[in-house]
């Protein structure tokens, strides 16, 4: 027998769609049944590792293709009710050190009040959160003990954590941010997720189908 579906949500904080995507993960968890892992990945790795880059440096003096980009962001919002996003004018930001806390915040069980913290100053109340002072102080105006995870954040444990996950997402895949794996099946960006909602359900009813004994008619 299939054991339970393993649907995961790879994500960076720098990344405004992954914000934005993750809005929706809520409403999915609770018509399917299913709970995401939160897979905490280095953007700037995987574009290394892929040669790509973020749509920001992508798109710079195209024509029409920024706007309409634009124009489908704020259809998501408008769909979603996302009433809480900020444009960052600091972006881009390096994520190295949010990165290495949100890893390290997983060690720790304190992932969900940083998380939630991290995204509150990158994308409702955007501050430059690769500067230590302001990353430091942010946290702090959260009640997150910052301290103890910039600490953890610098061990060689939490470090090859992230470099491994990042590895492990270009390996299957992986080539920016957000990105969806329902078992092994892999989806890009927040305009995918009626995609990654279909898989769930299509995937948990074949796992939960009928036993050998029931289709035999014993």
């Amino acid at each position: 027998m299939a054991g339970p579906l393993k649907v995961e949500f790879q994500f960076d904080f720098g990344s405004p769609n992954a914000y934005l995507a993750e809005k929706a993960l809520p409403g999915i968890e609770r018509r399917t049944g299913v709970k995401f892992e939160y897979v905490p990945v280095l953007l700037g790795g995987i574009f290394k590792a892929t040669n790509n880059m973020s749509p920001f440096e992508s798109l710079r003096g195209i024509k029409n293709k920024p706007e309409y980009n634009a124009l489908e962001t704020q259809r998501f919002i408008r769909r979603h009710n996302i009433t809480t996003f900020r444009p960052n004018s600091f972006f881009p930001v390096n994520t190295l050190m949010l990165m290495r806390g949100a890893v390290a915040a997983q060690s720790d069980g304190m992932f969900e009040p940083y998380f939630r913290a991290a995204y509150h100053h990158m994308w409702e109340e955007p501050k430059k959160m690769d500067d230590l002072e302001v990353f430091r102080n942010a946290f702090i105006s959260s009640g997150i003990d910052i301290d103890r995870l910039i600490a953890r954040a610098q061990q060689d444990e939490v470090k090859k954590r992230l470099i491994e996950a990042t590895n492990d997402a270009v390996a299957r895949g992986a080539f920016g941010s957000p990105t969806f794996f329902v078992g092994k099946e892999m989806f890009f960006g927040k305009d995918q997720l009626r995609d990654v909602e279909e898989s769930i359900v299509e995937q948990t009813s074949r796992n939960d189908g009928p036993t050998p004994s029931t289709q035999t008619g014993k």
